[in-house]
């Protein structure tokens, strides 16, 4: 059963010379813009083993030496992949750590003796207590001491890295804003191991392993990033499209304290390790014909053209061979002939993107449709991860959907408990016990103790405390009462609405338990019940919680499933890939686009507005202060004013979608 099938989507086919280039040379040239080397890698599993290589060459020639091979080491979670493979080596008899110290990069301040959820921990249990390091070589700052000691306790930090020579290399993830170990936006070169404010992002980040955002304690007692350039060599590394932003700041942009990550260009022996994903944004991907010769997919052309768009502030028909030549896209002109044919080209290829009919329009010609006009009606899937991505992802297609007379599921593959706050709860439980005192003159003593249990343990909840069953049921009874009020309001018949509650959610914690057959089996049962002609799935999978990966991950292990089996019905599916909240794709990418007029868009808004757990009391708005349905509208009516500036039709907003080749 392969369960990681997201991690082989690739919507841009990068030929292997721009993140593998064979010679120096070659390298030197697409690398022009980059300011500290950088190795971009298929796979998150072959830059693990990349890293690993070096980390364990260099191990063991510290010890054929006799000396202390001395790591710095962050606790993110872009390390655990490289952890895995040490341990691996480890358990496998070839790699020992008796000669390793480790500094740990950052500790949590302020704690107290009974926090579990200390930096040092996560260390320990992704990789510590895995490898036969010796206990005496394992050092971290102590968040427990009092203020007033902190600065002796971080000069004596560092003192004990002198000590033992110096740090041989240190192994660090990046923040979204940056963060080098807890080192904020602000922080100087010549910072020194010291105590820190975390600023919101970095909270936001770091709830994953407290449980809350409001529990991860204020501040940090961090390396500094002096003490990181000193170390004789470095890594920084991140997987994934949410990093491709500040990667590209980091490796191209300049030097600058609002970007700490950005300090890496100034050391002399400091490496990126990146996937393709992480790498989205530097130009050697995403602008590659401004680095070297281009091999010309539509794709490739697609993309070029609107980046062109863009630097000119022209639509596509208006370009002129002068643009395409100072811009360094004459390759074009001599594949196409001239501006026009080009032109011509893009705009017609953009044209047929757009379609009213998401399902296929009936008895019409479909030869330049993104949908079929047969079968139809379609039995169609809508695949939401919580109780309220269908409609804030997808609700006007959604509803177009159904309008257009097509057999429309929607199946909600978690609870979407965890994002429930503790005040829905109590309002609920204030109806329900009003509601047996009034109409079971209190009769009903099940809601009287469980009534007065709730309240008890809500009463004494602390940060941190996972909710009991009970009343994680409860919150995930309030989003299916939610889900069925949007579903209704779109016209979709509640015995067309699934709940899955996919076990490997009910974690009671943001951090949820591993995707495994369980999740797929009951997500197999689904589709080959209903047997569909469209599947839509989540496509954004750099969510920040990681849940849609993992249920979108479901979904696709459950088709490869019907694959292997041969199952007839998979021969006329499509799978469509939309994004939610988070982020668009890009237009280069975007397969089919459905305008959406503003009584549709209003309509959306509605049936978002029906999640009324999700609205300001959410406690997953993330890093955003915009609500669900604002985003998504300025998401929609964003895609909507790129293909008006591109020249073709202006509409209120679109939803836009890839196909996902199976």
């Amino acid at each position: 059963m392969k369960l990681n099938l997201s991690s082989q989507i690739v919507l841009n086919q990068i030929p292997e010379e721009f993140y593998h280039p064979a010679t120096a040379i070659e390298r030197s040239e697409i690398t022009r813009f980059e300011k500290v080397p950088t190795d971009i890698f298929p796979t998150i599993e072959e830059g693990a083993v990349n890293i690993a290589n070096q980390l364990e060459a260099d191990i063991k020639k510290r010890e054929q030496e006799g000396r202390k091979y001395v790591m710095g080491v962050g606790s993110g979670s872009s390390l655990t992949p490289i952890f895995q493979e040490l341990i691996k080596r480890h358990e496998a008899g070839r790699l020992s750590f008796k000669n390793v110290v480790v500094f740990n990069a950052y500790e949590y301040f302020p704690l107290n003796a009974e926090n579990v959820n200390r930096s040092i921990n996560q260390l320990k249990e992704r990789f510590l207590n895995h490898i036969d390091i010796e206990v005496e070589n394992i050092f971290t700052p102590d968040g427990t001491i009092a203020q007033d000691e902190v600065q002796e306790h971080c000069r004596q930090y560092e003192q004990h890295i002198k000590v033992l020579g110096g740090l041989d290399v240190i192994l660090l993830g990046i923040g979204r804003m940056g963060n080098i170990a807890t080192n904020e936006p602000g922080s100087s070169i010549t910072s020194a191991s010291r105590l820190i404010l975390i600023d919101e992002t970095a909270r936001e980040e770091m709830k994953m392993s407290f449980g809350s955002q409001e529990s991860v304690p204020p501040c940090s007692i961090t390396m500094g990033v002096n003490t990181i350039l000193a170390a004789r060599k470095i890594y920084l590394t991140a997987w994934g499209e949410e990093k491709a932003d500040i990667i590209k700041k980091t490796v191209e942009g300049k030097v600058t304290d609002a970007v700490p990550a950005s300090f890496l260009q100034t050391h002399n022996d400091a490496h990126v390790a990146i996937d393709l994903s992480a790498a989205a944004k530097l130009t050697r991907i995403q602008h590659p014909w401004l680095v070297a010769s281009c091999k010309w997919t539509d794709k490739l052309v697609r993309s070029a053209l609107v980046w062109l768009c863009q630097v000119t502030g022209k639509p596509i028909l208006k370009l002129t061979n002068k643009d395409y030549n100072e811009n360094g896209l004459s390759e074009l002109l001599a594949l196409y002939g001239s501006a026009y044919n080009a032109n011509i080209k893009i705009f017609n290829d953009l044209q047929h993107t757009i379609t009213g009919w998401p399902g296929g329009k009936p008895d019409a010609d479909d030869t330049y449709r993104p949908e079929r006009a047969n079968p139809f009606p379609k039995r169609v899937i809508v695949f939401s991860p919580h109780p309220d991505d269908d409609v804030i992802s997808m609700g006007g297609t959604l509803r177009r959907l159904v309008q257009q007379g097509h057999d429309v599921h929607v199946a909600y593959e978690t609870s979407g408990n965890i994002a429930v706050g503790d005040e829905e709860v109590v309002r609920f439980m204030h109806f329900i016990n009003g509601f047996n005192q009034l109409f079971a003159g209190e009769q009903d003593e099940v809601i009287k103790s469980k009534y007065k249990e709730i309240k008890e343990f809500l009463k004494n909840k602390k940060e941190g405390d996972i909710d009991t069953q009970d009343i994680r049921t409860i919150k995930g009874l309030i989003r299916r009462g939610e889900a069925r009020t949007a579903s209704t309001f779109n016209q979709i018949p509640l015995d067309h609405v699934h709940f899955l509650d996919l076990p490997f959610y009910e974690s009671g914690k943001i951090e949820k338990l591993p995707m495994g057959e369980a999740d797929v089996n009951i997500v197999r049962e689904l589709i080959t019940k209903v047997q569909p002609h469209q599947i839509y799935v989540a496509g954004d999978l750099a969510d920040p919680h990681g849940t849609h990966r993992k249920c979108t991950d479901a979904v696709l292990a459950a088709i490869d499933l019907e694959k292997e089996a041969k199952s007839e019905w998979l021969k006329d599916c499509r799978v469509w890939m939309y994004r939610g909240a988070w982020a668009e794709w890009e237009i280069e990418n975007i397969e089919m686009c459905v305008p959406i007029s503003p009584e549709e868009l209003r309509a959306k808004r509605n049936s978002i507005l029906k999640h009324q757990s999700q609205m300001e009391s959410a406690p997953f708005l993330g890093n955003d202060e915009r609500l669900f349905w604002q985003r998504s509208e300025d998401r929609n009516r964003g895609t909507a004013k790129l293909y008006d500036d591109l020249g073709l039709a202006c509409y209120e907003a679109m939803e836009a979608f890839v196909e996902y080749k199976f």
